[in-house]
């Protein structure tokens, strides 16, 4: 992409590595303003791996917006001249309170392609002989514990008899811990952070009851992309997916692109989500534009035709105004929905408040989506 505004994060990007974070600050201003930028030399250094985090940051009391956007700007470049990348820190989460007799395990996947850590949620309740497993991809800065608190994904393992795996991306693959969506080599099957993912899967399945035909993925922002191109790349293991606050499968191809399309939403083209999907997304959303998850939608859509579009609008016990709009069969089956929450910024909705990135006012997507992925298996 060789656009003004990625010409112009490409010098910002060199003005913070030579330590010129005054000049990097006012260009990224005037990139978010909509100004012209300078054409990047020839010698701009490789992207930085990672993916930016929003800048915007709530004004103390009687201090001017520009001052308070210089502000947060010149510590968000700080910390990439330090060599990291900005992000939330998430507060640490309360402890986990297991039901007596469930398990969460402590795992690890190994293979040609790499190796990841992962938790295993077992319910205690006494579950059917084959039990559905969701697996959850956490966001940037997040942590497998973080999110199972903040979704409450556990209580309903529980309640519906799942087993729930939660990956875990290390720092070493990227600074902020982020899936990394935005790169080729971990966009398709067989190969990179899907195939790594599917691998854990396939432990799952050698090692417990796990019904194959059950197996659903969801994720929330860089997880939600991530379980979006899980359900392009496999269609074959995923029978539904759930993305939160994500973006569309092949939004992005670099960081530059990633930014762009977290700033101003992505098409992501001709892709298609082989599996039913729904996907949820915050109407005051600053760090991923709500429009991706349109997006997000019509990639869901593009595999099937003939299907019957219904809209409600309704209110969460919280106060959250929504609207959601389903796509179904003939027969009543539910191949896409699309929720947006008015109020909503860059959170799990209806998540627990002892979790980063939670909403607590509702609706409930762990709900929701726990709904929509038990009305579908694999043939």
């Amino acid at each position: 992409m060789n656009t003004p505004f990625s010409r112009g994060m490409a010098r910002a990007t060199e003005l913070t590595k030579a330590g010129k974070l005054d000049e990097a600050t006012a260009l990224i201003q005037s990139l978010i303003n909509g100004s012209p930028a300078p054409d990047a030399p020839d010698n701009v250094p490789d992207a930085l791996e990672g993916v930016f985090s929003r800048l915007d940051r709530p004004m103390h009391e009687n201090q001017p917006a520009a001052q308070t956007m210089r502000q947060s700007l010149g510590e968000t470049l700080r910390t990439i001249a330090a060599g990291g990348m900005p992000g939330h820190i998430p507060t640490p989460a309360t402890p986990l309170n297991l039901p007596e007799g469930a398990q969460f395990l402590s795992l690890t996947h190994s293979s040609a392609g790499g190796r990841r850590d992962y938790r295993l949620y077992i319910p205690a309740m006494p579950a059917p002989a084959m039990m559905p497993l969701v697996v959850m991809l956490h966001g940037c800065t997040q942590t497998p514990e973080d999110f199972a608190l903040g979704t409450g994904m556990n209580a309903l393992a529980e309640e519906f008899g799942c087993m729930i795996a939660y990956p875990a991306q290390p720092q070493g693959a990227n600074a902020q811990k982020c899936w990394n969506w935005f790169r080729p080599e971990d966009q398709g099957k067989g190969r990179g952070e899907p195939a790594l993912i599917a691998g854990i899967i396939e432990d799952i399945l050698r090692a417990h009851p796990v019904d194959r035909a059950r197996v659903y993925a969801a994720g929330l922002s860089a997880g939600g992309a991530a379980a979006a191109i899980l359900g392009a790349a496999y269609p074959d293991i995923f029978a539904a997916i759930g993305v939160h606050s994500g973006l569309p499968v092949g939004g992005a191809l670099d960081v530059p692109q990633a930014f762009a399309a977290m700033r101003s939403g992505a098409t992501g083209k001709g892709h298609v989500l082989g599996a039913p999907a729904i996907v949820f997304h915050g109407l005051a959303d600053s760090t991923v534009h709500p429009d991706n998850g349109k997006a997000v939608t019509r990639q869901a859509l593009r595999a099937h035709s003939g299907l019957i579009e219904s809209r409600i609008q309704g209110r969460s016990g919280g106060g959250r105004l929504y609207h959601q709009i389903s796509y179904t069969t003939a027969n009543g089956l539910n191949m896409a929905e699309h929720w947006e929450i008015e109020g909503a910024g860059h959170a799990w909705s209806g998540g627990a408040a002892g979790g980063s990135y939670t909403d607590p006012k509702g609706p409930n997507a762990s709900r929701e989506m726990m709904r929509f992925f038990l009305q579908h298996a694999q043939d």
